[in-house]
């Protein structure tokens, strides 16, 4: 298969990757694409076809959360083009594209101060947290901004008129009946000098705000959206691999397949996957994870670590000792399971060395860290590795890490040919770097007229996205970060939110809403049991206390109403839980009960989420929607369990259904605050409100995630 920059074209027809090397931007900055003889290069990351056809660069890697279509939509609207001519490509190597908000919001942090003033922000490349509109709406609407100020400046100059007199729009440049299309404008706008100061549009143009079509579906829906495992190179060898600490392999290989070993992996190499793959299945290869863990010993770390480490305050306001004092307070302790990642696409990467060039083909949340990471392993400069970052086929979190990389440059190293590494569902699953498992004890003092004087909610577990950074860095961690877990959007006046980190033997990784859900479950779970000890509505209770957050109390208020809330009283099967993260509010109100075999049947859940300015309505639907049958799934299947370090089972974990999948109502409130984050909402919000729909059908209260009724 031959790879050229027209191939890798999404939008206006095709599939996509991102190709790693430069041009030249005249004010001194990269380009964040490449342009062709017909095209002409306007501001660092739009590029304009002879044609008309608008060529957008991305700086977020597309993992299914639709973000080349929201960016792009940005960047098009503050453009003025005409949506049908608008392509997208990823984005090139920049500091124009350094994930600026994830280091804000604590990325580093786990790595140390040193480590982390060494790296600072603009080396942090990488789609995660719910970040890629919040950090990128204004770049790509500067972006949009620059190349309409050259389009409109070539024109102005031809017609002698004012260039504040003209507009963009429909890909033409306007004035007074007067107009130019872009094809026209585009290679002597090129050469024009952009101003110092971009005119912004001072309102929304034709398409932000509207849910077009996303520039990928076509690709998606006819196959030719290319993915890791979809790379063919001339001459490519295929490998299976099984990884884990202290990995060995007795025996001699079978015909036609050779064994490959490295630190921390086997490896079988021969002529097709499926060949390598049965005979790793048929050797003995021996692996384990950190320290060897098993269940028990998650638990007794857990156990150990809540009731008495030291714990490090993430958040507090008040005097809560002061207000615990004389009082008796409520208490209850809660647990949340690891979980897993789920992937839907299996972990693969193909790599090339040839000629001191090593080239790699892989799906990554952070491109340039996996590029480094090739050229390590490669033992080449950095200018000599060039990383195709293939999109992502919605891993949940699990691609930042791209594991895969180094081994797949080394085994082509050896064997002097292009080598494509793909893991078996069972091995990714046996790998995979889990959520961590918590177990969390909470406290109030709850007061007669409803309100909640103090509260403290003390979490045992681990930070798993502190971990992958620090194995991303090649750093130590430094345990939770402050961030890691969500603030409580009630008005309490005194209140504390700490953390202890345990001693867990098993691998913990990033994972789609980090540790917002469990948290979020923890604290909306306990704030129903006060209500329903009191006598409350549990509306009611959250209501009085949202008096400070109006955008939340304005999505319960719409979620309830759309759901028909009838009190939550004893046998109504209605639950409710509320979350303010990533910049963004949702209110969830699930319909749950218990099934004859002790089952959990959800008939419906109504979401309603304030998202701020949303590019695309229809993108951010989705998502949560997505999320909310993430949310179920982790709330009703089976949480995963360890032996020798590493995930025993489930190997297949069950997620609902067609059939099983309840039904979803979400609605997106109008607002023009900022962009929040998406990703991360519905997956977090659900499994809360599901068990408060349990225990309002059931009268019992389950502590414990996944849910088990019968437990």
């Amino acid at each position: 298969m031959r790879f050229s920059r027209r191939s890798l074209l999404v939008g206006a027809g095709a599939g996509g990757v991102l190709l790693l090397a430069y041009a030249a931007w005249p004010r001194g900055q990269r380009a964040l694409l490449g342009t062709s003889e017909d095209e002409a290069l306007l501001g660092p990351g739009i590029a304009i076809h002879s044609n008309g056809r608008v060529t957008v660069a991305v700086p977020q890697v597309e993992t299914g959360q639709g973000i080349w279509t929201g960016l792009a939509q940005v960047a098009a609207d503050e453009l003025g083009a005409a949506w049908e001519q608008v392509a997208v490509v990823p984005a090139l190597p920049s500091d124009l594209h350094a994930n600026a908000l994830a280091g804000e919001e604590g990325w580093l942090q786990p790595l140390g101060a040193w480590r982390e003033w060494q790296l600072d922000e603009r080396q942090l490349r990488i789609t995660a947290g719910s970040t890629s509109l919040r950090a990128f709406e204004g770049p790509m609407r500067t972006l949009g901004a620059a190349a309409r100020a050259l389009l409109v400046a070539e024109a102005a100059g031809r017609w002698g008129v004012a260039a504040d007199e003209c507009d963009a729009a429909g890909s033409e440049v306007l004035h007074e009946g007067k107009r130019l299309r872009f094809g026209e404008l585009a290679h002597a706008a090129g050469r024009q000098v952009p101003p110092d100061e971009l005119p912004l549009r001072a309102s929304a143009g034709k398409l932000a705000g509207r849910p077009l079509p996303r520039l990928d579906a076509v690709a998606k829906a006819n196959g030719s959206l290319r993915f890791a495992a979809d790379v063919r190179l001339p001459g490519m060898i295929f490998a299976s691999v099984r990884t884990g600490g202290g990995a060995r392999i007795e025996g001699p290989p079978p015909s036609g397949v050779q064994w490959q070993t490295g630190e921390g992996w086997v490896a079988a190499l021969g002529p097709d996957w499926w060949t390598t793959e049965q005979a790793l299945e048929a050797a003995d290869v021996r692996t384990s994870g950190p320290a060897g863990g098993d269940d028990k010993a998650v638990a007794l770390a857990l156990e150990a670590a809540l009731a008495g480490g030291e714990a490090r305050v993430l958040r507090s306001a008040g005097d809560v000792e002061a207000a615990f004092a004389g009082a008796r307070p409520l208490a209850a302790d809660y647990s949340a399971g690891a979980a897993l990642h789920v992937d839907l696409e299996p972990p693969s990467a193909t790599a090339r060395v040839s000629g001191g060039l090593v080239e790699v083909w892989a799906g990554t949340q952070a491109p340039e860290i996996a590029r480094e990471a090739a050229a390590r392993a490669a033992g080449v400069p950095l200018g000599k590795a060039i990383l195709y970052a293939l999109p992502v086929g919605g891993q949940g979190g699990r691609a930042l890490e791209a594991d895969l990389v180094p081994i797949a440059v080394t085994l082509a190293s050896r064997a002097g040919r292009p080598v494509q590494v793909t893991m078996s569902r069972t091995e990714q699953v046996r790998s995979d770097a889990v959520r961590a498992p918590l177990k969390a004890r909470l406290l109030a003092r709850p007061m007669p007229d409803g309100a909640i004087a103090a509260w403290r909610m003390r979490v045992a577990g681990g930070d798993g996205t502190a971990q992958a950074m620090a194995r991303l860095f090649g750093a130590g961690s430094d345990g939770f970060r402050d961030t890691a877990l969500p603030a409580l959007p009630y008005a309490i006046p005194n209140q504390s939110i700490e953390a202890v980190e345990a001693d867990l033997p098993i691998r913990l990784g990033y994972h789609r809403g980090e540790l917002t859900g469990p948290a979020t479950f923890f604290a909306e779970s306990f704030l129903d049991e006060l209500a329903r000890l009191g006598g409350r509505d549990p509306l009611a209770m959250r209501m009085a206390l949202l008096g400070s957050n109006p955008r939340l109390a304005r999505c319960l208020v719409k979620a309830t109403g759309l759901a028909g809330w009838d009190g939550g009283g004893p046998g109504s099967q209605m639950g409710l839980a509320v979350l303010s993260a990533y910049g963004s509010h949702i209110a969830v109100v699930a319909s749950a009960s218990v099934g004859p075999a002790g089952e959990i049947v959800v008939s419906r859940m109504v979401a309603v989420a304030d998202c701020g300015r949303a590019a695309n309505p229809a993108l951010v639907r989705s998502q949560i929607e997505g999320g909310l049958i993430a949310g179920l799934s982790q709330a009703t299947a089976a949480a995963p369990s360890f032996r020798h370090g590493r995930v025993l089972g489930p190997l297949q974990p069950l997620a609902p259904t067609l059939a099983g999948t309840p039904e979803l109502l979400v609605e997106i409130l109008a607002s023009r605050a900022a962009p929040g984050g998406v990703n991360g909402l519905g997956v977090a919000a659900a499994p809360a409100a599901v068990a408060n729909a349990l225990a309002a059908a059931t009268g019992r209260r389950l502590r414990s995630l996944p849910l088990d009724p019968m437990s």
